[in-house]
């Protein structure tokens, strides 16, 4: 043999190799995002839970079984005891120690609040599996909150799909269980799984033009779903759910681009789109003038829907 085609066939060995490494490295990283737990908040100087926030909150600490292991929750009194119970469903590397910023607009409108750490973030067990599954998971949070409630439900990036799969996969008939989802506010949603993921990865300098389709596409084997992801698309999912949709959706996200929420709100039967100038992925409710739009948009539609 020629030694330079040896030298070749050597070359791409060696190049298939470190393809391989990177997709599966990729796909790790993908489903194992850095978990955000109480000690990560603290070293933050953050509140790690609602009895540290300025004005503390009377709550309680649950555990239920999910759909791979246990799955951990707050449930927060709120201040409006005829008011609907909501349930906040964090992003792709949160967990529920971001819902704690978030519910100002809340704890005046809601008689509870439950936040939860989906499956692979936060105290819960498992792996995430990047909302293509977690509507299971929040059905079953929904389904352990006693009594008949009238349920709001929350999410924020990933959790904002998680939201609407469950609204539509477990609420045919607008109910889940004994109660009722009367209505979805999602914060920076995305249409399908590909584009955060994809965005993520280029924020952080990681080589993701080789690797991430095909990653992408065996997650969703891996998953049960497929390689194309059949299913998960949530502007197919929004054109089915009735409820009316709060999005709220900053123009300048780079995570979550707006062209999505636009497409979701244009889709969904009964949705309305605020759109935050100016505004990216993680500053909705850092910055004062976004968080003040943010506010007041949540509480006007939370009294609407009253």
């Amino acid at each position: 043999m020629p030694p330079l085609i040896g030298l070749i066939q050597l070359l791409a060995i060696g190049f298939g190799l470190y393809l391989l490494t990177l997709i599966v490295y990729t796909m790790r990283g993908l489903t194992r995002p850095h978990r955000q737990t109480y000690a990560s908040a603290v070293s933050r100087s953050l509140p790690g839970d609602p009895s540290e926030l300025d004005t503390p909150i009377e709550y309680e600490s649950c555990t239920i079984k999910g759909t791979q292991g246990e799955v951990e929750l707050w449930i927060l009194k709120g201040n409006n005891t005829a008011g609907p119970t909501l349930v906040m469903t964090h992003g792709w590397g949160s967990s529920r120690q971001g819902g704690l910023k978030r519910l100002e607009p809340f704890i005046d409108r809601c008689a509870r609040i439950v936040i939860w750490d989906l499956p692979g973030h936060g105290d819960s067990g498992g792996h995430t599996k990047l909302g293509s599954h977690e509507h299971a998971d929040l059905s079953r949070v929904i389904n352990s909150i006693p009594g008949t409630e009238s349920i709001v439900l929350f999410g924020w990036s990933m959790g904002a799909g998680v939201s609407m799969a469950c609204a539509h996969k477990y609420a045919g008939d607008h109910t889940t269980g004994n109660h009722s989802i009367s209505a979805i506010i999602c914060e920076s949603p995305y249409s399908i799984a590909i584009t955060p993921a994809r965005n993520v990865i280029r924020l952080r300098g990681v080589p993701h033009r080789l690797n991430l389709r095909p990653a992408i596409a065996l997650l969703g084997v891996r998953f049960g779903i497929g390689p194309s992801w059949r299913g998960f698309d949530r502007t197919q999912i929004a054109s089915r759910i009735e409820q009316p949709i709060l999005i709220l959706h900053g123009v300048e996200d780079p995570v979550s681009p707006i062209a999505d929420g636009r497409a979701i709100a244009k889709r969904a039967p009964n949705a309305t789109l605020v759109e935050i100038e100016d505004a990216g992925h993680n500053n909705l409710w850092t910055d004062e003038v976004f968080r003040a739009q943010i506010i007041d948009t949540i509480e006007r539609f939370m009294d609407s829907i009253s």
